[in-house]
Formats: structure tokens, C-alpha cells, sequence
């Protein structure tokens, strides 16, 4: 997708709310409900809407984004990426400006903003990593190393278990493998799954077969608890409304 705009004969960086969907590994939908979203309260401007041509030559509609407002919206979606988001934006910037000019520090002015802008950049990193390690300190409690997804899922008010396995085949973590089980793909394999197999008895043929399960991993249990918070997993249709571990919002 292009991600450079042309605007009034000049070159303006933006980026695509596809592009944010694929830095974050969430569906593409959930992160332009995000933004109109923080566009109502006022934290970010609704970007344009544009048309352009994905990967299967299709038609879609993405949001056209400008750095300050990827920054607002990558922190509401996970936090833990945005390092990939600074790689990204260095990488879209280089293609249209000059080699960095560093600020002329015998100004003063230029000098303080220069710092300021240093000084804010440390403080939203700090929140970031804070709010990261809230995640796991909240969670930590609920989870065991190589527990199972469904289980997990369990422990979240209102999350739907029966589909859990099917979205995240969908945001492409899984993928069903038959009679097999559900296989983790190179995505997620190592890095917030892992993958077990046990062994079951053909109820006709008597034989031995290998069925295979995921289990989290630490980051994976902590993903997914920020997917939750941010109600991108699926729901049940009789769900409070209520953010938290079962037994936490129950009381």
C-alpha cells in the first residue's frame, strides 16, 4: 500500500490503518473502530478515509494517518509495539526528507524544544512500560506456564471460549489442522504459543494417533489479556460489559 500522500505539491508521511493492523497483529477492522473511537473523544483528529489496492488486488477503505496520531493510537492498541511503530515511521520518513539536520543548539529556543521534545518522548516510553508491566502483574495471578488457551480465556469476564481458538486463527497465530487439533503457525510459534501433542486411540481402528494443542507462553497470556482490554476477542452475547478476571467483577 502507499503510504505517501502527495498534498498540494508537497510530500506529507502518512501511514495506512492496514499497516497499523499489521504492526500490531490485530484485524484491520478492530484498529478503525479504535480510531473512530478516540476521534469522538476528542484524543486524535478522523483521519481521511481512503481507498487503495490490497495484496489481492482488492478495493478497501483505510484510514490515512499522520505520525502524532499513530503514536495515540498504537498505545491504546498495545503498547509492547511500539518500538515497531518508531522503526516504521524512520523508515516512511527516510523515503521522502533530507538526511537529519541536528537542531541548531546556539539557539535557544530550538535548544529547549529539542530537549522538551526528548523529555516527552522518554515519559510516554516510561507509561508504555508501565502499563506493560500492569498488564502482567494483573494477570499474573490467573496464569500457569503451559496453560491452555480455552482455560485462560475462562478466567476473562465475558469472553466467548468456543470461538477464542477461531479468532486467533483469524488474526493468524492458528491454523486447524483436521482431526489433528489446532497447530501454531511461525507467527505466534515461540513467541506467545507453544505446541503440545498428546496421544489418543482411534475409536474404530484401535490405532494410535498424535493430536496436537497450543499452550500459552507468558507473552502470550499477556497479549491476550491486552486484546481482551481493549475488547478485541469475541464476546459472549450475555456479557455485563464488565472488564476483568470472572471472579474480580462478579463480586
Amino acid at each position: 500500500m502507499n503510504d505517501v500522500i502527495r498534498v498540494s505539491n508537497t510530500e506529507q508521511v502518512t501511514m495506512t490503518s492496514a499497516e497499523i493492523a499489521d504492526l500490531v497483529e490485530a484485524r484491520h477492522d478492530s484498529v478503525k473502530r479504535t480510531i473512530e473511537r478516540l476521534a469522538e473523544r476528542g484524543a486524535i483528529q478522523l483521519p481521511p478515509l481512503v481507498e487503495v489496492q490490497n495484496h489481492l488486488g482488492q478495493r478497501v477503505s483505510v484510514y490515512s494517518v499522520g505520525k502524532r496520531d499513530s503514536y495515540v493510537i498504537v498505545a491504546q492498541l498495545s503498547p509492547e509495539f511500539t518500538a515497531r511503530l518508531v522503526d516504521r515511521w524512520q523508515a516512511l520518513e527516510q523515503q521522502v526528507s533530507s538526511p537529519y539536520q541536528l537542531p541548531d543548539f546556539n539557539n535557544p529556543a530550538v535548544a529547549a524544544r529539542a530537549w522538551a521534545d526528548a523529555v516527552e518522548q522518554g515519559q510516554q516510553l516510561a507509561l508504555e512500560n508501565q502499563q506493560v508491566r500492569r498488564d502482567l502483574e494483573h494477570m499474573q495471578s490467573h496464569f500457569v506456564d503451559g496453560m491452555k488457551i480455552v482455560d485462560f480465556a475462562k478466567t476473562l469476564n465475558g469472553v466467548n471460549c468456543q470461538e477464542i481458538q477461531k479468532h486467533l486463527s483469524a488474526i493468524g497465530w492458528l491454523r486447524r489442522d483436521g482431526f489433528s487439533g489446532w497447530r501454531v503457525n511461525s507467527k505466534a510459534r515461540d513467541k506467545y504459543l507453544a505446541e503440545r501433542t498428546t496421544i489418543w486411540i482411534h475409536p474404530t481402528t484401535e490405532e494410535e494417533r498424535e493430536r496436537h494443542y497450543p499452550v500459552l507462553l507468558r507473552a502470550g497470556a499477556v497479549r491476550l489479556f491486552q486484546m481482551y482490554t481493549q475488547e478485541q476477542l469475541p464476546m459472549k452475547k450475555t456479557w455485563n460489559g464488565k472488564i476483568g478476571h470472572a471472579a474480580e467483577v462478579m463480586q
